[in-house]
């Protein structure tokens, strides 16, 4: 009996076992399904919050409101702006739950904004929701509930670009952008500033419909004016509904078309530039737009500094923005001046100037016109015509082919393998005199002495002078052109060659180093920006021939092509004339030049359209030198 009581009580304490571990189990198992349920509450709110959208799976709250502030808290930090959210910490204790979730925004490229910000969850017997307190920021630490952030960008002090002398030629000032908001805007408000502000008739009318029916409402930009400028005309905007006109400072030359368009232009960063930019820049920044101020703008602009603020205006993330640096160049003011004022006389015709200190080989002066867009001064790539007869005569004497006296017919045509050549007049002038050939620029004469040269001569000549060399990087300006003289094909691609023309091609900032080597004695690579220049050592030239061209070079002024400068001021000067035929016109257009140099003064004068460069370059070159000597 005893026995058997005892395995009636074992088997009691056995089903009671079972009935406990059942229920022990059951208790767990829904515990660990609210651990899980708490978990991908905070999981989702993780997610949503990476993906800045809390809406889709819509995370719950306690307070529906709360998910609603969420896009327009982060709102002022741009839509491109990402964040990265994990879970520090979570814990749930019965229908309560709490943890901490680490933020990381990325708000540039190279700068992140993190913090921690706390996280509390209550079950109310259904499901769980995230709580919050009606004060505090759920979404920022330290901010209110009903505040925002946004992300500002600051720049530091901007460098300057400056001259040889180390005085600014664009130094800061006022500008005033003015633009059409399309908000407030009506067409007579766009009709009446078209006329204001010289834009074709009807141009703003048409942009301002186009913005209202697109239902933009950004500003439509029209004209940036400096503070002289827009004073003349201050009152008249005023009285324009609509029109804005934000004062900001910007780099600026002493006027308007003071070096351009080397210095280049500065204002508001394009779509592209921000794409390409790799995070320096951003919708609404200022920079370098072209010329040296978009070349060197990383070194003038430094690097911006970052803020993160509240709607309040406390300070949630400041990375000071580290100030730009000077770039120096070798301009002279003065002689930049009297280029600009000499080429200017082209009027309507693309034409350059480029000058050149002799004894540093440093450019003083590049001077375009037009002033805007395409700097053709040290990036043109032209045939030098007649201009490359230096190297043509430098080829001949130091290979023995002839000497200054050296007798050569000048007959009106002379052919080569079927090809007729001709003088620029068709002029023939007897038997004269190397040195007299050069200085009256007869072709056919320098063509039959290019026949004595070999394939090669006038590629090594051009390179003793720079041209087909690799300094163009080391001029400072991007696209600087170097030139080239390819070795002769055939005897007609010689002959033309030596004539500057067939294949050849130079700058005008090219030719002005041949004439700076020719006056110097040496080859010099020419620079304009100083700051990281590499470093140059001459490379001399064979001293009899250089003294020798110097000679013709002055018969060129005193009885030949480049008559106009004789009476320059200044001093001698020395040169040499180009005419170079282009294009498929009947007769052909011409490339005008005048290379020389004055004293420690070496320049080029090219003009894209002209009768010839005696006629057309060498009196722009006269009245360069004037203005320079006044």
């Amino acid at each position: 009996m005893r026995s058997r009581g005892i395995a009636i009580a074992v088997a009691l304490l056995l089903v009671a076992g079972v009935g406990g571990g059942t229920w022990w189990w059951k208790v767990t198992a829904g515990q660990r399904a609210q651990d899980r349920s708490a978990r991908a509450l905070v999981d989702e709110l993780a997610s949503g919050w990476a993906k800045r959208d809390l809406a889709n799976p819509s995370v719950p709250f306690t307070d529906p409101k709360v998910r609603d502030s969420f896009a327009p808290t982060f709102a002022g930090l741009g839509s491109q702006t990402k964040a990265t959210v994990t879970v520090d910490s979570w814990k749930r204790a019965g229908d309560k739950a709490s943890g901490d979730l680490s933020v990381s925004w990325q708000v540039s490229a190279t700068q992140m904004w993190a913090y921690h910000v706390p996280v509390s969850a209550a079950y109310d017997g259904t499901k769980w929701a995230l709580t919050t307190s009606p004060d505090v920021s759920p979404w920022v630490p330290g901010i209110k509930s009903t505040d925002t952030v946004s992300l500002k960008r600051v720049w530091g002090t901007r460098g300057d670009l400056l001259d040889d002398s180390s005085n600014p030629l664009m130094p800061m000032g006022n500008v005033y952008p003015v633009a059409l908001d399309p908000t407030r805007a009506t067409p007579a408000t766009a009709a009446a500033l078209e006329k204001l502000t010289d834009q074709p008739k009807g141009s703003l009318v048409a942009k301002l419909a186009a913005a209202t029916k697109a239902g933009s409402k950004g500003p439509i930009p029209v004209i940036t004016y400096r503070q002289s400028d827009f004073d003349s005309r201050s009152k008249q905007l005023d009285a324009l509904k609509g029109v804005i006109y934000p004062r900001t400072q910007q780099p600026l030359a002493v006027t308007r078309t003071f070096g351009q368009p080397v210095l280049g232009s500065f204002g508001e960063v394009t779509a592209e530039m921000i794409a390409k930019s790799s995070g320096r820049y951003a919708v609404g920044d200022r920079a370098g737009l072209s010329g040296l101020q978009g070349q060197y703008d990383a070194v003038l602009g430094g690097s911006p500094g970052l803020r993160v603020v509240s709607s309040t205006g406390k300070s949630l993330l400041d990375v000071a923005a580290v100030d730009g640096n000077d770039v120096k160049t070798s301009l002279r003011p003065a002689v930049q001046n009297a280029a600009q004022q000499a080429v200017a006389a082209a009027k309507g015709t693309p034409a350059a100037i480029v000058a050149i200190d002799v004894p540093t080989g440093n450019v003083v002066a590049v001077a375009d016109n037009p002033t805007s867009g395409y700097d053709r001064a040290t990036t043109g790539q032209y045939p030098p015509g007649s201009t490359f007869k230096i190297i043509t005569s430098y080829a001949l004497l130091t290979g023995k082919k002839a000497t200054p006296q050296t007798t050569v017919s000048c007959p009106k045509t002379y052919v080569v393998d079927g090809r007729t050549f001709h003088n620029f007049e068709g002029e023939a002038l007897g038997t004269p005199t190397l040195d007299l050939n050069f200085a009256h620029s007869c072709n056919t004469a320098f063509i039959q002495m290019a026949e004595k040269l070999g394939k090669g001569d006038l590629t090594t000549a051009a390179q003793a002078f720079g041209i087909g060399g690799d300094w163009g990087q080391g001029l400072g300006i991007g696209g600087a052109y170097a030139g080239q003289v390819p070795p002769a094909n055939g005897q007609t691609d010689k002959v033309a060659a030596a004539i500057g023309q067939a294949r050849d091609l130079a700058s005008p900032v090219g030719m002005a180093a041949v004439a700076a080597s020719i006056a110097r004695g040496s080859f010099l690579p020419p620079v304009l920006v100083q700051s990281g220049a590499p470093a140059r050592t001459p490379s001399p030239l064979d001293a009899k021939a250089v003294a020798d061209i110097r000679s013709m070079m002055r018969l060129v002024v005193t009885t030949g092509t480049g008559s106009a400068l004789k009476s320059a001021a200044g001093g001698p000067v020395f040169g040499k004339t180009g005419t170079a035929e282009y294009g498929t016109a009947v007769p052909p257009k011409n490339r005008v030049w005048f290379v020389g140099y004055q004293g420690k003064l070496a320049f080029a004068v090219m003009v894209e359209d002209g009768v010839s460069g005696g006629t057309v370059a060498a009196p722009i070159a006269k009245a360069f030198l004037d203005a320079v000597n006044k």
